[in-house]
């Protein structure tokens, strides 16, 4: 990824999770954070990974309500960055979290 396109995706971090966090109130929407955007280097794609605190069901729930306000969000990210083309947003379960979380079970278990 160039220096552009990994500042571009430091700055969608910090935007969306801002904007998830003080400006959606769909009910949906449960606990999430922001963990890490991956912008292509045209910068037309933007893929942005979050956590959800809660069971599967809410998780689904909150996919769904993201993916609801995906035009707000993508316009207010245009807004607040300015680019010529503000990059298509896609948002996706990040895993890693998880499976460092399964790991880490696994060691203490091992431990004990």
């Amino acid at each position: 990824m160039s220096i552009r396109a990994n500042r571009v995706a430091e700055q969608i971090k910090k935007e969306m999770g801002e904007l998830i966090g003080q400006k959606l109130k769909d009910p949906r929407i449960g606990f999430v954070t922001v963990t890490d955007v991956d912008v292509t280097g045209d910068l037309q794609q933007a893929k942005v990974y979050i956590t959800v605190f809660g069971d599967d069901k809410e998780k689904q729930d909150t996919l769904v309500g993201l993916a609801k306000a995906n035009g707000f969000l993508r316009s207010e990210i245009g807004r607040r960055i300015r680019l010529r083309k503000t990059p298509e947003i896609t948002f996706e379960f990040d895993e890693a979290y998880e499976y460092g979380n399964r790991i880490e079970r696994i060691l203490r278990d091992l431990n004990e």
